[in-house]
């Protein structure tokens, strides 16, 4: 699968209070800007019922961090 990281992304998550719950949302240019807010910004990402939409697809937050890992992701990764 050849993923377009150029392409605007919407990034969601479930925030749990009480018996409700609320969404968070946040829209980005590019889904290489999501993802990296998702993976280096919100690290709590992994334990919330998260996920990304790029067009017609939705990538959960495993699927977040494999793209943020991948040899092809085009910003430069935080370290450390």
């Amino acid at each position: 699968m050849t993923f377009d990281y150029g392409s605007p992304a919407e990034l969601f998550t479930a925030k749990r209070k009480g018996p409700r719950k609320r969404l968070g949302y946040r829209r980005f240019a590019t889904a290489a800007d999501a993802i990296r807010f998702a993976v280096e910004d919100f690290p709590a990402i992994r334990t919330l019922d998260a996920w990304m939409q790029v067009g017609d697809e939705r990538f959960d937050s495993e699927e977040i961090h494999r793209l943020y890992e991948s040899d092809d992701y085009p910003q430069r990764r935080r370290t450390g």
